[in-house]
């Protein structure tokens, strides 16, 4: 429940201090420790499965919808590069493939090796990539 507190409690539990208390700059690594080739296997599957959409279903009246959905992949993977590279000075980069393979990555239930972390990656994009290339086959095929 909610209870009234004077101005005289308050006075008595706050901490005064006579000048404002410097915080320290944060840093905060936004790269997820993955290395490039994983965002870009990642980006490289859902294109794919977009492009196969569109070659087996090709209507000029999917034209605008393709369109969008391009440019909202393409909007998933370009934010998040600018959400790493902006302020405060950020010193991370990119993981390099090869730190990757040595260190894995640091999850909140412990350290994946890079294999496994590869698999969760990339298991999703490549389920609906194949699931796109199911639904072309069997559409050519009942047609």
């Amino acid at each position: 429940m909610a209870e009234r507190l004077t101005r005289e409690v308050v006075a008595e539990k706050a901490i005064v201090l006579d000048e404002p208390a410097l915080r320290l700059p944060t840093s905060v690594d936004r790269t997820f420790e993955l290395p490039a080739g994983l965002y870009v296997a990642t980006a490289g599957a859902y294109f794919g499965f977009l492009g196969v959409m569109a070659l087996g279903f090709g209507n000029p009246g999917l034209i605008v919808p393709m369109a969008i959905f391009i440019v909202f992949v393409a909007m998933f993977f370009a934010v998040p590069a600018m959400w790493m590279k902006m302020g405060p000075l950020n010193p991370q980069q990119l993981t390099s493939w090869s730190r990757f393979q040595q260190r894995g990555v640091m999850t909140p239930y412990g350290r994946s090796t890079a294999g496994a972390a590869t698999v969760q990656v990339l298991i999703l994009p490549v389920l609906i990539l194949l699931w796109g290339l199911a639904a072309v086959i069997i559409a050519a095929v009942v047609r």
